[in-house]
């Protein structure tokens, strides 16, 4: 079962809102406001899933997810967008092999929950 969760967007009120509805639901939630910084907390905790937006400056959650994916195994990355132009990016990933889901943003927190907990 899924306990530890980091969520990462550059959105900080998006991040935050929902640590606290994580959190709310039990869930041991940390915010991230750019994929570097997710990257180097998972060396030193590596959750047991990764919820982060797509479309952030410096490093996509797409190529976040690549490297968490190659590193860290058996991490589940769940990836979310409101940008059409993320499936994209998701199809050419999935032709060098890596398949990651894609939520649309804005997702309802029931759904969201009911999403992590099928992981």
């Amino acid at each position: 079962m899924v306990r530890r969760i980091f969520v990462v967007d550059d959105e900080r009120s998006i991040a935050d809102t929902l640590v606290v509805i994580l959190r709310i639901s039990g869930y041991e939630a940390s915010a991230f406001y750019d994929a570097q910084s997710a990257l180097e907390k998972i060396e030193s905790c590596c959750p047991e899933l990764v919820l982060s937006d797509v479309v952030m400056p410096g490093m996509s959650g797409v190529e976040m997810a690549v490297l968490i994916r190659e590193r860290h195994p058996t991490c589940k990355v769940l990836l979310f967008s409101g940008n059409a132009a993320t499936a994209d990016h998701l199809n050419r990933i999935r032709e060098q092999g890596y398949d990651f889901e894609l939520l649309a943003k804005p997702i309802h927190p029931t759904d969201l929950l009911a999403r992590i907990a099928q992981s």
